[in-house]
Formats: C-alpha cells, sequence, structure tokens
C-alpha cells in the first residue's frame, strides 16, 4: 500500500481563464490557452490532482500528466495537444 506524499499540490482556484495550483509552496498558473485540456473538465477533475515526483503532475479523472516544468515555461514546451471537441 503506497504511503502519503511527500510532495503536496492543491488546486486554490478556477477561473474561465485558467487555474492556479500550489505546488509545494509555489503557486503557478495554467492557462487554458496553454493548457486546453482543463477548459471544459469539471471543478470536480481539476481538484484531483497528484504529485508523483517533485516534477510530474497526473490527475488522474482526465489522464492528464504534466511536468511541473512545462507549467513555469510553456514556451519552452511547444508541442500543444487539441482538446477534444
Amino acid at each position: 500500500m503506497p504511503g502519503t506524499s511527500t510532495f503536496p499540490v492543491e488546486v486554490t482556484n478556477v477561473s474561465r481563464h485558467g487555474l492556479w495550483l500550489l505546488v509545494g509552496d509555489e503557486e503557478l498558473f495554467l492557462p487554458f490557452e496553454h493548457f486546453p485540456w482543463f477548459r471544459d473538465a469539471s471543478i470536480e477533475k481539476i481538484s484531483v490532482v497528484e504529485r508523483h515526483t517533485a516534477d510530474h503532475l497526473y490527475w488522474p479523472l482526465l489522464d492528464i500528466d504534466l511536468s511541473v516544468e512545462s507549467i513555469r515555461t510553456p514556451n519552452t514546451f511547444p508541442l500543444v495537444a487539441r482538446s477534444q471537441q
């Protein structure tokens, strides 16, 4: 049985522009422009996020994996998958 994660993460706010995460002691903003997979997701699905390692976030209800570094500097990760419409 897995133990408690030592890598805390929490969704602190969602707006029509994006969402805010508290990753450890760092607050990060994910604009829907750069992270379109979250735009039409419910708050319930967005709120369930896991931090498996210091740089790996996973939303199991949405099947989305992101690197924390890709959130900090989205322009250095230019490949963006299209959201399913």
